[in-house]
C-alpha cells in the first residue's frame, strides 16, 4: 500500500493502485474513513497509523460497497474501542436490507454490498460533525452515499461522488480507462445533484474513492459536471420530476 499525506491533518492511503482510503488527524486520534477491499488488509492500516504515533479512535464510512467496508469487521475486532460510524440509510445496507425506499428511484442497485457483522455505534445524518469533518448527504452512487468536508482546510474527501482515476468525473460518467464507479453507480440524475452540491462547498482539495488527491479542484470539478449534465441530461429530469 502506498501512504501520501496531504497538509498536516490527511494521509491518503492507496490499496492495490486505485482504492483509496484515508487517516483523518483530531486531538484525539485518527478517524479512518472507508476500509479497503479485503479484511487482511487491516494490521497494515494499524502499522501505519502507529507510524504517526496516533490511535485510531473512529471508523467511518462513505457507503457500504465491498471496496469501502472490506476490512471493517477486522479493524473492528482489533480496535473494539474504536467508534463505528454509517449513515443512517446506508447502514441498512451494511446488515444486509437491500430494500430501497419508497421515495426513492427505483432503479437497480449496483456493485457488491457484502454484509458485515460490525454494527454502527452512532449513525450519522447531514450537518452533523465527526471531529472536524462536516457530514454532507451526496447520493446518487448510492441511496445513503455520504461525503465529508475537513472544516479546517475544506478538504474534501468525496468518497465514490467523483472520482479521480483516469479522469475527474461525477460518479456514474462511464470513462474508458476506469468504469468500475460508473458501473456500481445506482442514479445518475441523483448524482449529478449531489456533485453540484460538493462544488458549491468551494474544497480547496478533492479525494475521492479511486484515484489522486486534485489541489484546487474547481475548474475540473466544473468541467466534470458540465460533462455530466451534457451525457445525462434525461437522468437529471427523472430526478425533477422526482
Amino acid at each position: 500500500m502506498k501512504v501520501r499525506q496531504h497538509g498536516e491533518n490527511f494521509i491518503q492511503i492507496t490499496q492495490m493502485g486505485f482504492v483509496n482510503f484515508y487517516l483523518v488527524r483530531e486531538e484525539d486520534g485518527f478517524t479512518l474513513v472507508d476500509a479497503g477491499t479485503t479484511e487482511g488488509i487491516a494490521p497494515q492500516i494499524l502499522k501505519i497509523a502507529q507510524g504517526y504515533n496516533l490511535p485510531i479512535v473512529r471508523l467511518l464510512l462513505t457507503h457500504t460497497h465491498i471496496d469501502h467496508v472490506g476490512a471493517l469487521d477486522t479493524l473492528h475486532n482489533l480496535l473494539p474501542d474504536a467508534e463505528v460510524l454509517v449513515g443512517e440509510r446506508e447502514s441498512r445496507f451494511l446488515a444486509g436490507d437491500m430494500s430501497l425506499d419508497k421515495d426513492e428511484p427505483q432503479d437497480q442497485l449496483r456493485g457488491g454490498w457484502p454484509a458485515r457483522k460490525t454494527r454502527p455505534t452512532r449513525l450519522i445524518h447531514e450537518g452533523e460533525r465527526v471531529g472536524s469533518l462536516e457530514v454532507i448527504a451526496t447520493p446518487g452512487h448510492t441511496p445513503g452515499h455520504l461525503s465529508f468536508l475537513d472544516t479546517r482546510d475544506r478538504t474534501l474527501i468525496a468518497g465514490d461522488a467523483f472520482q479521480t482515476m483516469a479522469k475527474v468525473a461525477v460518479t456514474g460518467t462511464f470513462v474508458l480507462l476506469f468504469p468500475l464507479v460508473a458501473q456500481a453507480t445506482w442514479h445518475k440524475g441523483l448524482a449529478l445533484e449531489s456533485a453540484r452540491k460538493l462544488r458549491a462547498l468551494e474544497p480547496t482539495r478533492l479525494s475521492a474513492g479511486h484515484g489522486p488527491v486534485v489541489k484546487n479542484p474547481l475548474a475540473v470539478m466544473d468541467r466534470a459536471i458540465e460533462y455530466h449534465a451534457r451525457k445525462y441530461g434525461q437522468s437529471s429530469a427523472v430526478v425533477a420530476a422526482h
